[in-house]
């Protein structure tokens, strides 16, 4: 007989994994132009003939993809981040990374930089570049010293490695022309239009690294609620524990940066919205948020593209619009 974790966790499984499923489905079939499904499969015809297909598998499906890989990897990182850092507000933006991988961003687009690496654009390779020069910084000074992880140490770090490099994007925006400005505000407010599959097939690699990790982290992350030494009482090595977790989110997040920019709300939204439903283990909470957290920005992508069709928004507006009373009702919640 199954234990009573091992039906919440399938059940937990089942029910996000059929929101996000139906979310990715029904997506790609949205939008300000009808596609005819049947016509869009048909090999019949040329693809270069058939619009619903060029429609169907070069604008919309890439974009959902895009959409349902960030969603998920924000929200895993936003868990892993709270549970590190034993903070609720915590989200894969408060240590600076999304900070840095826009710095990187901002670089590649003001100054034109045309490199790439295996096909990848130089905007998503710059990006992830800052991103990892951000964790190394905050790992760095995190445990400049001692020799473990201090959380607190980690945090502060952070939170003034984002202020600095926010200000350092603020300063290269100032040399920045016009088309270069608006190029990148639209990706400082979050742009899943990746225009082909090859930023998703950089970073699935990354972002299924991590969330081997994750997997992992289950189990250490719920003794880590018990503070340091309640956790080392149980058997745990806090800081190995640690150390892979900031290491894994970071990862995390710098991939889902790279493809859809700094997306903000997700991390946070998305698994406190599943605790409250399956409660606080990360064995579920974790799987759970990834699911939903796919299927959440799926969902936000498709009210950015038909809300003011033709027009499309930035999905991070729409996110945050959902995201900023969620956090304020979290603030009053816990003050």
């Amino acid at each position: 007989m199954a234990s009573p974790l091992r039906r919440r966790r399938a059940l937990a499984l089942l029910t996000y994994g059929s929101i996000a499923v139906l979310a990715v489905v029904i997506s790609p079939l949205v939008g300000s132009t009808d596609v005819d499904l049947a016509r869009a499969l048909d090999r019949r015809i040329p693809f270069a003939e058939n619009a619903d297909a060029q429609i169907l598998f070069v604008a919309r499906l890439p974009r959902t993809l895009a959409g349902a890989l960030v969603g998920a990897t924000l929200a895993a990182a936003g868990v892993v981040f709270q549970g590190l850092l034993r903070n609720p507000l915590a989200t894969p933006f408060t240590l600076g990374v999304s900070a840095g991988a826009a710095l990187g961003a901002m670089l590649a687009i003001t100054f034109g930089w045309s490199f790439g690496t295996a096909g990848v654009p130089a905007v998503t390779t710059a990006s992830f570049a800052g991103a990892g020069a951000a964790v190394g910084i905050v790992y760095g000074l995190a445990r400049a010293r001692q020799r473990g992880l201090s959380t607190e140490v980690l945090l502060l770090a952070g939170v003034t490695m984002n202020a600095f490099f926010s200000a350092l994007i603020l300063f290269v925006q100032y040399f920045a022309d016009f088309a270069e400005t608006y190029r990148t505000l639209r990706w400082l407010m979050g742009d899943l239009d990746v225009g082909s599959y090859t930023p998703l097939v950089t970073a699935v690699p990354l972002v299924a690294l991590a969330f081997v990790a994750f997997a992992w982290l289950a189990r250490p992350l719920n003794l880590l609620n018990l503070g340091a030494a309640g956790a080392e009482t149980h058997g745990l090595d806090v800081t190995r524990a640690q150390r892979i977790a900031f290491i894994s989110a970071s990862l995390a997040t710098g991939a889902a940066v790279s493809v859809g920019g700094p997306i903000g709300f997700i991390g946070i939204i998305v698994p406190h919205l599943v605790r409250l439903m399956t409660g606080a283990d990360h064995r579920i909470v974790l799987p759970a948020a990834a699911l939903f957290g796919a299927a959440f920005l799926v969902a936000c992508d498709l009210v950015a593209r038909t809300a003011m069709a033709p027009i499309e928004l930035p999905v991070g507006i729409i996110t945050a619009l959902v995201g900023g009373p969620f956090f304020l009702w979290l603030l009053v919640r816990k003050a």
